[in-house]
């Protein structure tokens, strides 16, 4: 007889019968095994008759046992016939079917041990999921152990589904419960990665082409292997999160199902727990234990789509503003007429690189000794701080806001701005058809319409100044190649009107390995040179894993784009040169720390004493260094004070440009947005990075 088999005391007067003897091939009354294996697929396997108060002394086994397996969502034992008797009465089919279940019963404990751990694992991944910060500072123990009103709002939806006929509702509710989770922690972990690169959170409008955009400098710093590979790696987590998240949700429903009663007081108790908490201001590891988090994160990520959405709309207006817009060329930049004026972005040269304590040392001397060697050639400087637009990344939102005048930190506002008649300061010179306006653009790899908006003559960009070397990283061309190829095509060439260049360096782009070094200028030839020196150099994946030399390796390639610029202009530079120099932004948070600024130097330096005096009330540090306590002013300033500094009224109030306090500092001027303002953006076509 099956051990699960309850028998019944059979009255006196029916127990002559019984002792007859059953029908022999009649077997105990028990469910078929495919209606038991149903039953428990479904929780809903119901145990056999009750029997009488002796009931319990007839059974087998422990009412606790057959609790525990059900709890764990273990086929109940009383919907179960036993192996023995099965096998008498069952055909070999149903034999071999019994047997591929077998290993249960074989193996109780084990059995019993993978159910509750399947659970639990079930229990973790949800509530991992709903607190899960999306910056990995915050990620922490105590950020895990709070109470998710999520959870417990979920929980009882679940209960008051199981009261209806069918569980087919609560297996849907289930299923979208699972994939919405799986999305949350999708989205946070993107937070997460846009957060430690660029500052900020991921824009569910704007970045998706930022995705694109990873991959391409995944192949130009590490190859297209790894690449590949990681873009694989990153498709299979995302449809693993999505399917483990629903299994998850499955899961946790089913067995809520079968334990009713038990879900229901675990509900109520989390429940009052959660709500005493917040009545109270309950605190762990100074998190609150009652915890709101997801909710919160949706209604800011619903929050910020509406924003962006409305600030497409309101910017347009603006950038449609500007009043150096009509400003005749005979009346812009008549203090810099006949001067060679070169406008030069460093990458990711940020406040960190001359402050932090680790990066600052190498390049501070750097200064100091360039600074030394300009004012013995005759050349002096003056330097500033500016609040770039953007940081970690997204270099072209930074030129744009310093070259526009316009707060540009996203990518809708660099169209927006890119496709408009906005006066961009390269624009000015060339309105005044008293320059010849170039650009050479290394990081340019494909065509770069918006060259007309910044009104150059004529941009080259990497296919355009015959580099024949390795690339070094994302960086197509050593820094010190690419201003000897704008000697060659450009600057040393003779031309009927000065000249106004808009140069990007990019060695100091991440990932900082490996770094040209400077070389005789006279030896760089075509670039070929470099072939054995970028053998000599660090391996990016060594360098990039290691957060104490990844710091040291930034500083050096930021000393050498410093060490190529200056020597260039003291080589090849004259009475008439005038250098604007600045970074793009700050580098990404694993250099320059979670809670770094968004300031990068700026300087200005010039042979012609006059050029500088002009802007002798900026308040700025005499060298190349600025000091720290030196004026910080927003990027989108820096365009209304050149134009008024170098206009035909020095020292007059720069007019307005679409801001009621343009030109005073720390101000923006013409679409200006606060410096906290959410930012975001991608690549256009070919542009710098």
């Amino acid at each position: 007889m099956s051990l699960f088999t309850r028998s019944r005391q059979l009255p006196d007067r029916d127990k002559a019968d019984a002792e007859e003897g059953p029908a022999p091939d009649v077997p105990s009354a028990r469910p078929a095994p495919g209606e038991a294996a149903k039953g428990a697929a479904d929780g809903d396997a119901a145990p056999a008759a009750k029997g009488d108060a002796d009931d319990g002394a007839a059974k087998s086994g422990t009412d606790g046992d057959v609790a525990e397996r059900d709890a764990t969502g273990d086929t109940p034992p009383d919907a179960a016939p036993s192996a023995d008797n099965a096998a008498e009465h069952s055909p070999p089919d149903a034999h071999d079917a019994r047997d591929g279940r077998g290993w249960r019963d074989k193996y109780p404990v084990a059995a019993r041990a993978l159910a509750w751990g399947t659970t639990g694992v079930s229990v973790a991944l949800v509530v991992i999921a709903l607190l899960l910060p999306n910056q990995l500072p915050l990620i922490t123990p105590g950020a895990f152990i709070r109470i998710p009103v999520e959870a417990v709002l979920g929980a009882g939806a679940v209960l008051l589904l199981t009261q209806l006929p069918t569980p087919v509702p609560r297996r849907v509710a289930a299923v979208f419960a699972g994939v919405f989770l799986g999305l949350l922690t999708i989205l946070n972990l993107l937070d997460i990665g846009f957060n430690e690169f660029l500052g900020r959170g991921f824009n569910l409008v704007l970045d998706w082409i930022l995705l694109d955009d990873a991959q391409s400098y995944l192949e130009d710093s590490l190859g297209s292997t790894t690449a590949t590979f990681a873009v694989v790696g990153v498709v299979v987590l995302a449809v693993a999160l999505l399917a483990v998240m629903t299994l998850a949700c499955l899961r946790i429903s089913n067995v809520m199902a079968r334990n009713n009663a038990v879900a229901t007081r675990a509900t109520l108790v989390l429940g009052t727990a959660w709500i005493v908490s917040a009545a109270f201001g309950l605190q762990l590891s100074h998190l609150p234990l009652a915890s709101r988090s997801t909710v919160a994160l949706v209604e800011n990520r619903v929050d910020r789509v509406k924003a962006t959405m409305r600030d497409e709309r309101e910017f347009a207006k603006v950038a449609a503003v500007d009043s150096y817009g009509d400003t005749p060329g005979d009346q812009l930049l008549t203090g810099l007429r006949g001067k060679d004026v070169i406008f030069t972005f460093i990458e990711s040269y940020g406040r960190s690189a001359i402050e932090d304590p680790v990066i600052a040392p190498g390049v501070d001397a750097v200064l100091d000794e360039k600074t030394e060697e300009l004012r013995d050639a005759g050349y002096a400087a003056k330097s500033g701080w500016l609040t770039s637009a953007t940081y970690g990344g997204s270099s072209w939102l930074g030129h744009s806001t310093f070259l526009s005048g316009l707060w540009i930190n996203n990518q809708n506002r660099y169209r927006t701005v890119t496709a408009s008649d906005h006066l961009s300061l390269t624009r000015a010179f060339k309105r005044t058809g008293a320059w010849r306006t170039v650009g050479i653009m290394p990081g340019v790899t494909k065509e770069w319409p918006e060259g007309k908006f910044y009104g150059l003559d004529h941009v080259y960009d990497s296919r355009d100044l015959g580099y024949k070397g390795p690339k070094f990283s994302w960086s197509t061309m050593p820094d010190q190649y690419a201003l000897t190829a704008f000697e060659r095509l450009e600057h040393g060439k003779r031309h009927d009107k000065p000249l106004m260049s808009e140069i990007i360096l990019t060695s100091s782009h991440q990932p900082w390995a490996p770094i040209p070094k400077m070389i005789g200028w006279d030896e760089v030839g075509d670039g070929s040179v470099y072939g054995d020196i970028k053998k000599e150099g660090k391996d990016p994946k060594d360098v990039f894993t290691d957060s104490t030399e990844v710091r040291e390796e930034y500083g050096k390639s930021v000393q050498y784009s410093l060490n190529s610029l200056i020597d260039y202009v003291v080589k090849y530079g004259n009475k008439n040169t005038v250098l604007v120099f600045l970074g793009d932004h700050q580098p990404l948070a694993r250099v320059s720390g979670n809670h770094a600024s968004r300031d990068v130097p700026v300087a200005i330096v010039a042979h012609d004493p006059d050029v500088l005096k002009r802007i002798s009330d900026w308040g700025w540090q005499d060298g190349l260094k600025p000091g720290q306590d030196t004026p910080v002013w927003r990027m989108d300033t820096f365009r209304d004070r050149f134009l008024n500094a170098y206009g035909p009224q020095p020292g007059s109030e720069a007019p307005n440009s679409g801001s009621p306090n343009s030109g005073s500092p720390g101000s923006g001027s013409s679409g200006s947005k606060p410096s906290g303002s959410e930012s975001s953006g991608s690549k256009t076509s070919g542009s710098s990075r």
